[in-house]
């Protein structure tokens, strides 16, 4: 290439970055994955498999799903949402990851580097999960161990590239979980088809060339489908690989390769990590999400739910909700009323009513009925939030907001937001927490013998022999 500087990034020089990657993939096994990774392995799959079952209901989700019937192929695993129809890897996997982030409900990963703004990383589980799902179900009698190898292996890989990549990537405008989604979701499904060597370098290339996701297609039936192409793109970088396709063998590096194109390049100290040293699902961890919406809004609902809860604050007692953050919340959650569920996943203003109505924020009161009501409506016009300077002045590596809420009597209820936000690494849900959100997203989908099953499944699944019976169990 003549040209061997991209003056719009900052990489650094002889990078390594696929052939780490690449040799990650091809050598780790199931014997090096830490106990306690294992573990939270495990709770990242419970959450994501009641996402699979939750996002079925979607109607995006069914005209994937349709849509991939119509197409016809190879019928290699079934289509979320409809009783025992298949069709090609590749397809099922985009319905199966767009259903994991229909509700934005999946997990997020966690930095504890000052200048990625929350937000920048990504939705680390549905993408690797989906993969190593769909393409168990086209190998067949594929092991729990096995799974939980690809699936992890995956994790991981994403996890790292989003991490090391500078913010730019996000401030530019791209949605990590559809475009590094896409790394995540190739190497689980390249772990279990055995890639080695160049094709399996090669392969991320491919992927490297697939990935996409631009923000502004938050709020629409298009963001959840970022995740499903991700999904889909990396089994199809997987499939080509393998039959001989080619790519840059080193696409992850140099000037016009991802991290420099993407993300305007990558830090330099980070890439000393290396690809499972240290496990990013451990250090610095994920965090699962006790609400369908972005996370950015969870300290803000969890403040609101505390201060109506406390002061026993009635609807009809709220005059106004003063809601004060930094940009790092404000820009992203954007719309200032939400008309519809999709929408109010980025409305702080229906969260917040939500709340203020309901004391609760979850499946049922992020769906478009409730949503469009008369009293969600007329709540949300209650419901305000300011640019904070002081908050804007301590930087972007916390979640932090405050709330004031004037009552009808002249009085006021204020507080501040806890940065230690539930679900993340400091307060995690608890396995029954956690078993309960998993039950309210198979409510009204799998009966409640069903519900148990799938719980226990995704507990034991390491004795599995088959993982194939649980693409079986997310369907009603």
């Amino acid at each position: 290439m003549s040209v061997t500087r991209n003056v719009f990034a900052e990489m650094p020089e002889n990078t390594d970055i696929t052939a780490q990657a690449a040799a990650f993939v091809e050598q780790v096994k199931f014997a090096d994955i830490p106990d306690e990774a294992l573990k939270i392995g495990k709770r990242c799959l419970l959450d994501g498999l009641g996402l699979f079952v939750a996002g079925s209901e979607e109607h995006s989700v069914r005209m994937l799903a349709e849509d991939a019937a119509e197409a016809g192929g190879r019928e290699d695993a079934l289509l979320l949402g409809l009783e025992n129809q298949r069709g090609p890897v590749a397809l099922a996997a985009r319905v199966l990851g767009t259903a994991g982030h229909a509700h934005d409900w999946d997990d997020s990963q966690v930095s504890l580097d000052p200048s990625h703004i929350y937000g920048l990383l990504t939705h680390p589980t549905i993408p690797p999960l989906t993969a190593s799902l769909v393409m168990s179900q086209r190998l067949g009698a594929v092991s729990g161990e096995r799974f939980m190898e690809a699936f992890l292996t995956g994790f991981e890989v994403e996890c790292k590239i989003s991490e090391w990549m500078l913010p730019h990537h996000y401030m530019q405008g791209m949605h990590s979980s559809g475009t590094v989604g896409t790394f995540g979701a190739f190497a689980s499904a390249a772990k279990l088809l055995g890639l080695e060597g160049e094709r399996l370098r090669h392969g991320f290339g491919i992927a490297a060339s697939l990935a996409a996701g631009i923000r502004c297609n938050f709020g629409t039936m298009t963001k959840p489908l970022h995740v499903g192409r991700a999904s889909e793109n990396g089994v199809t970088a997987a499939l080509l690989a393998q039959r001989g396709f080619t790519a840059d063998p080193e696409a992850l590096d140099g000037p016009w390769g991802f991290m420099a194109v993407h993300g305007g390049g990558a830090s330099a100290d980070k890439l000393k990590q290396g690809f499972g040293k240290t496990w990013s699902i451990l250090d610095p961890g994920v965090s699962i999400k006790p609400y369908p919406c972005g996370v950015l809004t969870h300290p803000t609902i969890d403040l609101m739910l505390r201060l109506v809860s406390e002061a026993d604050i009635q609807p009809e007692d709220i005059d106004t909700v003063v809601v004060h953050a930094g940009s790092n919340i404000l820009n992203p959650i954007r719309y200032p009323i939400a008309a519809n569920h999709l929408q109010a996943k980025f409305s702080l203003p229906a969260a917040l009513a939500m709340i203020a109505l309901n004391r609760q924020a979850g499946k049922v009161e992020f769906s478009d009925e409730f949503v469009a009501s008369d009293a969600m409506q007329a709540m949300q016009h209650r419901v305000r939030t300011q640019l904070d300077p002081d908050i804007e002045a301590q930087g972007f590596d916390k979640m932090r907001s405050r709330i004031t809420i004037e009552l009808n009597n002249g009085e006021s209820v204020s507080g501040w937001a806890d940065e230690r936000y539930r679900g993340g690494p400091e307060n995690p849900l608890s396995d029954a927490e956690l078993e309960a959100k998993v039950r309210s997203c198979c409510a009204g989908v799998l009966a409640d013998d069903a519900q148990d099953a799938l719980i226990t499944a995704a507990w034991s699944i390491t004795d599995l022999s088959d993982v194939a019976s649980i693409a079986r169990q997310l369907q009603s």
